[in-house]
């Protein structure tokens, strides 16, 4: 368990934060990787070897993405002197930002790619506001009056 009473200290609001960084814990299987590829393009990359499309499953759902394998059962009774390969079900779930969303995802060669892009919406991106000054009241009060005809 990690310490965070000095955070504690200091900070409001962030305890849903330190809650989830003390109880998080990531099973060691399947490995992976998180790749930036771009400012806005990431990519998760996972050795899933032994599994097949159809026995993997990518859901979202908000903030997490999730990836489970579900191995069918061996239809024939094998027997093993050595048995090094780690082909088990699995689940694997993955905090996702604001705005990021999963574009793709292929299975190559037993690694798995989830493509992610962050898509922040146009009315969320940072802009430029002009800030107006009034106009003096002297130069009001002038327009305001009637011009004498000459």
């Amino acid at each position: 368990m990690r310490n965070f009473d000095s955070l504690y200290r200091s900070t409001v609001g962030f305890d849903r934060l330190f809650d989830m960084l003390d109880t998080s814990s990531r099973p060691d299987w399947p490995p992976y990787n998180i790749e930036k590829k771009a400012d806005n393009d990431y990519r998760i990359t996972m050795a899933i070897a032994g599994f097949g499309p159809g026995e993997v499953e990518l859901s979202q759902h908000g903030p997490e993405l999730i990836v489970s394998g579900q191995k069918a059962p061996d239809a024939e009774e094998r027997q093993f002197l050595h048995k090094g390969l780690a082909i088990r079900n699995f689940q694997q779930a993955f905090r996702l930002a604001d705005y990021m969303n999963v574009v793709g995802a292929t299975l190559d060669n037993g690694m798995l790619a989830i493509d992610i892009v962050r898509e922040v919406p146009e009315q969320m991106k940072p802009r430029r506001i002009s800030i107006a000054s009034p106009e003096p009241a002297s130069l009001a009060q002038d327009r305001e009056r009637p011009r004498k005809a000459a």
